[in-house]
């Protein structure tokens, strides 16, 4: 059973919980996309009837999703999120937590309204800009970070843009403080508490955040990091 303390991911249990919560689930398909979100994919795989597939893009999160979800009967794949290989219309929802608020976002959303059925319901959880203009610190932490983060105030317009009715929005920004918390104390407690598997799984995000946790909890970066959930209808 997954912990909340334990999930290392921008929002943690909070974009699930509100997911759940304002859906319906039963008989349905659903595509989760993203790595670390195996607490998600497990959390979805006990409602009645649903069909639950997970994709990753790297073979490290391949295993260690495969590990992780050992005892789940469900899809786990390696594709490319813009080119993936499922058919046109075939989820009834698609469901991303902080794995596609990169420079490649325009390409994934098409490739998700591809795949979507028609009225089908995306979830996104995105790595947000609080503010235009940040400072270089903050700007230097999306770069070693491959984000390419939305204004908070122009999220819902890039979305409907793309044809896509919001039906919920939250901000969960303050969740970050916990997923900085736990990197900081990944990185101090590494060579102890962490198996061989989980040093693998965890290394280019451990690098990261070694930085990062510093500038988030000592040098003011929430005041221009987010994280915000948008629950959003395909529209045609």
């Amino acid at each position: 059973m997954f912990q909340s303390d334990k999930i290392f991911i921008p929002g943690s249990t909070n974009q699930l919980e509100m997911f759940l919560s304002l859906t319906n689930l039963a008989d349905k398909k659903i595509l989760v996309v993203g790595a670390f979100c195996e607490f998600a994919v497990q959390s979805i795989n006990k409602i009645e009837n649903s069909q639950v597939e997970l994709i990753v893009e790297d073979y490290d999160s391949l295993m260690n999703s495969k590990v992780n979800l050992e005892n789940e009967d469900v899809k786990i794949r390696l594709m490319d999120y813009e080119v993936t290989d499922f058919d046109n219309s075939e989820f009834d929802f698609v469901y991303a937590q902080a794995s596609i608020s990169d420079f490649r976002r325009n390409k994934i959303i098409k490739e998700i309204k591809r795949i979507l059925k028609p009225t089908g319901i995306l979830c996104v959880g995105e790595i947000t800009k609080k503010e235009n203009e940040v400072p270089t610190f903050v700007e230097d932490i999306f770069e070693t970070s491959n984000l390419n983060p939305l204004n908070s105030n122009e999220i819902t317009k890039y979305y409907e843009e793309r044809k896509f009715n919001v039906i919920a929005r939250k901000d969960f920004s303050s969740s970050l403080i916990d997923y900085y918390k736990i990197g900081k104390s990944k990185l101090e407690n590494v060579m102890q508490n962490l198996s061989e598997r989980e040093k693998s799984y965890h290394k280019k995000l451990l690098a990261q955040i070694s930085h990062q946790s510093n500038a988030y909890l000592k040098m003011g970066s929430d005041k221009y990091i987010g994280f915000e959930v948008l629950l959003m209808e395909r529209n045609n």
